[in-house]
């Protein structure tokens, strides 16, 4: 099957363009996953996007997820609520001469943490980080942090990120195979219907 899907790219280009949110719930913590593995990364890809049709990494070899783990400047932080893993932010650093690009190469939550207040202060953390990033790493001080929103994913992600500063740079819109039905994240995360 196919569809129409909108694909918006949206940046800031200077720290002071993040809008603030409101504070974390209380119980909730997030910590920068610095023992990340393929194995966890893929696990939240395929949780978190299962509802939302991100299928186009689900095929990628552990290989391919260990080698974007490793890339200078790929970070991954995760929410918790009550010891439990309730969304993510994975940041991807671009290096320039001059300057370094940081896309929010994904972002969101696990079904069950929608509508309890995350979305945005976990947006925020994330989009701190990025702007941050070059104290952690070898590399230019940011110039720019961005990221990609489509109609496919959560019906709320573009207001979450203009709600938090960001300006629309592009939007483009193709044909593109979709599934009739999301796999949901039981299913997208290799468990049996």
């Amino acid at each position: 099957m196919t569809a129409e899907v909108t694909t918006t790219t949206l940046e800031q280009t200077e720290s002071t363009d993040l809008w603030p949110s409101r504070e974390l719930p209380s119980g909730v913590r997030i910590e920068h996953a610095t023992g990340a593995t393929p194995e966890l990364v893929r696990w939240l890809y395929a949780t978190v996007g299962g509802p939302w049709q991100w299928t186009d990494r689900l095929a990628w070899p552990r290989s391919r997820w260990a080698d974007e783990l490793a890339e200078p400047g790929s970070e991954l932080h995760i929410a918790y609520v009550g010891g439990a893993p309730a969304g993510y932010v994975q940041l991807a650093a671009v290096p320039g001469k001059d300057a370094t690009s940081v896309e929010i190469r994904y972002f969101g939550l696990m079904e069950w943490a929608i509508g309890q207040g995350l979305g945005g202060p976990l947006l925020a953390y994330g989009i701190e980080r990025a702007w941050s990033l070059a104290s952690r790493h070898a590399m230019p001080p940011v110039g720019r942090v961005w990221v990609h929103t489509c109609t496919l994913d959560g019906p709320r992600a573009l207001a979450n990120y203009e709600a938090r500063g960001f300006r629309i740079v592009e939007a483009t819109t193709e044909v593109q195979p979709v599934l009739a039905e999301p796999m949901g994240a039981w299913a997208a995360s290799g468990g049996p219907a």
